[in-house]
């Protein structure tokens, strides 16, 4: 029986887990900060109260029961991958694991004043602070909004602006529905000329055309100075009044591999293979989030990019545990695959080396996306049967 310890309990490292324990003879351990899995892609929906924390949350222990493996909350100090060593905060050092998962993912790049700002993509409690903040400014009848996304200039694959655009929508509709749109002024921002670019040129045109119909003001290709309380500072002198600001800052490569052993590219992700392999660490995985995207300028680290490697890497393991050359590779899944919500319908993303589409889903693709996150659920609790490729 070999053993295979996954640290992470996100998309990359939960689905890991599951697919390890459909292999025939692995003993896993997945390890937690958190004793819940989140369900990223539809916290869109927090702010504007259409969900809650708890409602998008599944319990590790019940997934843990469900597919057979083990679970330990806690966190993840010190990584030593030579050894394949884990030091816990807790104290508690695991061993004894023929395999280690890292699916730790990333920490996120900090502006100054970065306190004063909110974000979608950091911890839950945030998205729950927007909500009630935002409730607080519906409640108050007026206000101004500022929502943005920020790049790193050393992996432009770290960059995560989707969900930004998505809470933009949402609030915009949210507002009208309320009645009160004319009150509030909301504005985008982000440093780079073209944000979304990634997304294509149609796309591009697309957004610019909702950012006019919906009176969405926008400030783009400034970098951002600071963030202060009521205000956002730009480069080139200007600001944006803000009594909300919503801020995904760009990811970097996580502390604790950042101390580690471990091979890391210049923002500090695991250099792997296209297996998710890395050299010199025989046993020793890098999937989702930490590990540095191959692939072309538009790749982008998305939730079913980090599924792909975790699949992949459950087979490969067990390949490599029957001592059979056998591998597979996430290069060929890469795309940029999103339903872009706005609260009263999205758009379908799509993207790959052929080029980018956009199309428009008025009303049903706003239920799409709900059923989406309800599937996600279910299907990983095992009360419903997987679709093949999801």
């Amino acid at each position: 029986m070999k053993k295979v310890l996954v640290l992470g309990g996100g998309f990359a490292g939960v689905e890991s887990a599951i697919y390890l324990k459909k292999q025939e003879g692995l003993e896993v351990t997945l390890v937690s900060d958190r004793d819940y899995f989140y369900i990223y892609p539809t916290s869109i929906w927090i702010p504007t109260g259409e969900t809650t924390k708890e409602k998008i949350s599944v319990p590790l222990n019940q997934l843990g029961e469900k597919h057979g493996f083990e679970v330990i909350v806690d966190t993840v100090e010190a990584l030593n991958a030579s050894d394949k060593v884990v030091s816990l905060k807790s104290g508690k050092i695991l061993d004894d694991y023929d395999y280690i998962v890292v699916a730790l993912g990333q920490d996120k790049i900090q502006s100054k004043g970065i306190e004063n700002t909110l974000s979608i993509c950091g911890k839950p409690e945030d998205a729950v602070a927007l909500n009630l903040k935002l409730e607080a400014l519906v409640a108050k009848g007026s206000g101004s909004i500022a929502i943005g996304f920020g790049g790193n200039k050393k992996d432009s694959s770290a960059v995560r602006g989707g969900p930004a655009f998505e809470v933009l929508f949402n609030i915009d509709t949210m507002l009208k529905k309320k009645g009160i749109r004319e009150n509030f002024e909301l504005t985008f921002f982000a440093p780079m000329e073209k944000p979304g670019q990634k997304m294509g040129e149609k796309a591009l045109l697309m957004m610019d055309k909702m950012f006019n119909m919906k009176n969405i003001q926008k400030k783009v290709g400034s970098k951002i100075t600071a963030f202060e309380e009521k205000r956002i500072l730009f480069e080139d002198g200007t600001q944006i009044a803000s009594d909300l600001t919503m801020f995904i800052s760009a990811g970097k490569g996580h502390s604790v591999l950042e101390a580690s052993d471990l091979p890391l590219s210049d923002a500090g992700f695991v250099l792997t293979n296209e297996f998710n392999e890395i050299e010199g660490f025989e046993g020793v995985y890098a999937i989702g989030d930490s590990a540095s995207l191959m692939g072309p300028e538009w790749r982008a680290k998305q939730g079913h990019v980090a599924e792909v490697m975790a699949k992949n890497v459950a087979y490969n393991i067990f390949q490599h545990a029957q001592k059979i050359d056998s591998k597979r590779s996430y290069k060929e899944h890469l795309n940029i695959l999103c339903v872009m919500d706005t609260g009263d319908g999205a758009a379908f993303v799509y993207r790959d080396n052929k080029g980018g589409k956009i199309i428009p889903m008025p009303f049903v693709g706003h239920w799409m996306k709900k059923a989406w996150g309800w599937y996600c659920r279910h299907s990983k609790l095992g009360h419903i049967p997987r679709i093949p490729g999801m």
